[in-house]
């Protein structure tokens, strides 16, 4: 292992030497946690310390005069990767890498490499050192580290998904208790309610072991959700028709009382079977099944669609609806958009609005076109309590109703605004809440221009 005397006094920076040469020689001979070795100019190997040869494989004989591209891998070399180290190293004065290399046997490890000119009185290049550390073995803790990091980010997001199924299912637990006492109150009133009932009691028990297949994957929420509101509108609507036949009176007089109940079960069926609406919908629109059918709508006929069908609850309301257009070619404006899914979104901001309107308020539809010309932006803007700005983004997450005022109940799921925004986006557009702590809340839903279509539309 002892280096050619030549090669060495090549490689010292004077002609004179210290007293402790020989001393260093020793050094850096012994040290076997390094490969520490010499190249002339060329990368021909010079010299070759006891931890090159314990890292690399190689008796100094048998290495001593190649080229350090032995160490490279074959496709290191074809790229010319030794070769590139000695420019730098020439250039920079200094190269370092990390990157596989061979031993004698052929096995491979990660090395770390750091290859520094060595320079003469002149400024010429005369050789250079090597070192090389093995960081296999640290190499390979990095990478456990990163797997062992990523189980753990996956067993939280996993824990997290459960979280959320378990929010939603103690929801829907919530629901089917109040649907049962609502059963039970209609099979007091007649027989003819008591098969319902057991149709109901069973879609229940459906329903809870659902819940328990729902724990287990995140996308049995959805098909959970699906199956029990198909499952559910069938014994609803049967109450709301044996409701009916009951207040008619066709299965004989009707007291005061029992008609006072009946529209108790009534109003009960009619705001669940609008829930299970909206969770259908929700559920349809998180598995994807939603269509839409894009085609230029006119902004004008739809708002006045609008005003003519949601006028009758204003009035009972004790509220005013204003319609504003822009004085500019208002009534030509056209949108991209599924006519049908804009009336929904548009008749739930309404909806909203007037729940959160006091007697004698106001709510304002207003069609707003710019700054951005390929964008149309409808407003719905009522003079009800407020919204604080940081619960604006949180009034569109599913199953979160926010009271806007201590003095109004709200009724419903919390579902209309998450379903309209994203029948909104899904349309290309998108719903966001403009609003002041006291000044009303303002709903914007934006969506494409279109052109006006060269023929009327059926």
């Amino acid at each position: 292992m002892t280096p050619s005397r030549d090669a060495l006094d090549a490689l010292e920076p004077g002609s004179e030497r210290a007293d402790h040469t020989d001393l260093y020689r020793l050094l850096v001979a012994s040290v076997r946690d390094y490969a520490i070795f010499a190249l002339d100019a060329r990368g021909n190997v010079l010299t070759w310390n006891a931890g090159a040869a314990q890292l690399k494989g190689y008796a100094a004989h048998e290495i001593i005069g190649r080229h350090f591209s032995t160490f490279y891998p074959a496709d290191d070399i074809a790229a010319g990767k030794p070769d590139m180290e000695i420019v730098v190293a020439t250039r920079d004065g200094r190269f370092e890498d990390e990157g596989w290399r061979i031993r004698k046997d052929g096995s491979r490890f990660w090395a770390n490499v750091i290859l520094t000119a060595l320079r003469d009185d002149n400024g010429e290049v005369v050789g250079f050192a090597k070192v090389t550390r093995d960081l296999t073995e640290r190499r390979a803790a990095q990478e456990q580290a990163v797997r062992l990091a990523a189980e753990s980010a996956a067993r939280a997001a996993a824990e997290s998904r459960s979280h959320e199924l378990d929010t939603l299912n103690h929801t829907l637990q919530e629901q089917a208790v109040e649907l049962e006492a609502q059963t039970e109150e209609a099979q007091a009133l007649a027989d003819e309610l008591e098969q319902t009932n057991r149709d109901l009691e069973d879609a229940l028990e459906a329903a809870e072991s659902a819940r328990a297949a729902a724990e287990r994957a995140s996308r049995a929420k959805s098909d959970f959700l699906a199956v029990m509101s198909h499952e559910l509108r069938t014994p609803l609507n049967a109450i709301g028709g044996h409701a009916q036949i009951l207040e008619m009176g066709l299965h004989g007089p009707v007291t005061d009382g029992q008609r006072e109940a009946l529209e108790r079960i009534g109003r009960a069926q009619r705001h669940l079977l609008g829930l299970i609406n909206n969770v259908l919908n929700l559920t349809r629109i998180e598995t994807g099944r939603i269509e839409y059918r894009i085609r230029p709508v006119l902004v004008s006929g739809v708002l006045a669609d609008l005003a003519s069908l949601v006028q009758p609850q204003f009035v009972a309301r004790q509220i005013s609806l204003v319609t504003a257009m822009p004085e500019a070619d208002g009534t030509g404006v056209h949108v991209a958009a599924d006519r049908e899914k804009l009336i929904q979104i548009l008749t739930n901001l309404l909806g909203n609005a007037a729940k959160f309107t006091p007697p004698r308020g106001e709510v304002e539809m207003r069609l707003a076109v710019g700054p951005d010309p390929d964008v149309v932006v409808i407003e719905v803007r009522d003079s009800g309590p407020g919204i604080p700005p940081e619960k604006l983004e949180l009034i569109f997450e599913p199953f979160v109703q926010l009271e806007r005022s201590l003095t109004i109940h709200t009724e419903g799921a919390g579902l209309g605004l998450a379903i309209s925004r994203d029948l909104a986006r899904g349309m290309g557009g998108d719903l966001r809440a403009d609003t002041g702590t006291s000044q009303g809340a303002t709903f914007v839903l934006s969506l494409p221009r279109a052109a006006a279509p060269s023929e009327p539309i059926g």
